[in-house]
């Protein structure tokens, strides 16, 4: 165990390509689930929580840890399960993340190791699951199934954030854009696509979705296998990093090195932190990068990227 703990920080600045690293763990039971390391920025036995008066229950409380305060959420309860009991705290971990900007811990009971995986063997959730399910994927591992937990959704109903462009923004939006290409948007995670979704339409866009780097691919390329130019089809092309079988970094490569789809616009807009980002984004060659989710920062950067043609 003291091996996983210490390993954390130093794994998280590792990058590969289609590559990734889940750290695992456990909540009530024996079902084991996934967090990608690179959102992790430390593991650590359950400190001494402080609870807040008239925060959901869902928020166990703050830590102070290294000159932060810090909000611990029970991940359990957050994916609608049975609580961890107050009496079985001193024996949990938590998980501090950084997500969208925020920092904040996961209660959980147990963390098992970190496995290096390709995202080829990352598949989205079963169909039929449902869309109150709290999963962006799943995967195998010693003949059991892996859960990777939705924690963007998690975190829009636990600490919601405002989803709506504001009018001084708007107001900038001079442009009459009805006419313009669609965006592509790619995301595996159901929120941040209705996240990005409003945004856009709010400032008089079309916009396609897709759920994973390699539904985006397909879809680019049916688009031109007429001969036609792909400039003609779409206007810009934003993507999450993280998503089962191709991640935003593979997507981006493989569009750039294709003759036919090399022209596309591509925006990286992620959760994930770190100069390690900046330097994979130089890397695989994308156009422009955004850390996740303002919706005034991704309008005006939008806006802003169109206007210039």
């Amino acid at each position: 165990m003291a091996g996983v703990l210490d390993s954390v920080n130093q794994r998280t600045q590792l990058v590969g390509e289609n590559r990734l690293e889940l750290l695992l763990f456990r909540l009530r039971g024996r079902q084991m689930y996934g967090i990608n390391v690179f959102k992790v920025k430390e593991v650590l036995q359950c400190p001494r929580l402080t609870s807040i008066p008239n925060s959901r229950s869902v928020v166990r409380g703050v830590a102070h840890i290294r000159g932060e305060t810090i909000p611990i959420i029970d991940l359990s309860m957050a994916i609608r399960g049975p609580g961890i009991p107050a009496e079985e705290l001193a024996t949990s971990f938590v998980i501090i993340t950084e997500y969208n900007r925020r920092t904040q811990g996961f209660l959980v009971t147990g963390v098992d190791r970190i496995v290096n995986m390709n995202w080829e063997d990352i598949l989205p959730p079963p169909k039929g699951a449902g869309k109150d399910v709290y999963l962006t994927a799943v995967t195998r591992m010693d003949d059991a199934l892996v859960e990777v937990i939705d924690v963007e959704k998690i975190l829009s109903e636990v600490s919601p954030l405002s989803e709506d462009v504001t009018e001084a923004v708007l107001s900038k939006n001079t442009q009459d854009r009805s006419a313009s290409r669609p965006v592509l948007v790619v995301d595996d995670s159901s929120v941040a696509r209705r996240q990005m979704i409003r945004c856009l339409t709010a400032i008089g866009l079309e916009v396609e979705s897709k759920n994973d780097g390699k539904q985006a691919l397909d879809y680019l390329k049916g688009l031109v296998a007429d001969g036609s130019r792909i400039t003609d089809h779409v206007s810009m092309v934003i993507s999450d990093v993280e998503m089962p079988e191709m991640d935003g970094y593979t997507l981006v490569a493989r569009l750039k090195n294709d003759p036919a789809l090399k022209d596309l616009y591509i925006m990286l807009h992620t959760s994930l932190s770190g100069i390690f980002n900046r330097a994979m984004v130089q890397k695989v060659g994308a156009d422009d990068f955004m850390a996740k989710f303002s919706p005034d920062e991704l309008a005006e950067r939008v806006m802003e990227i169109l206007d210039r043609e």
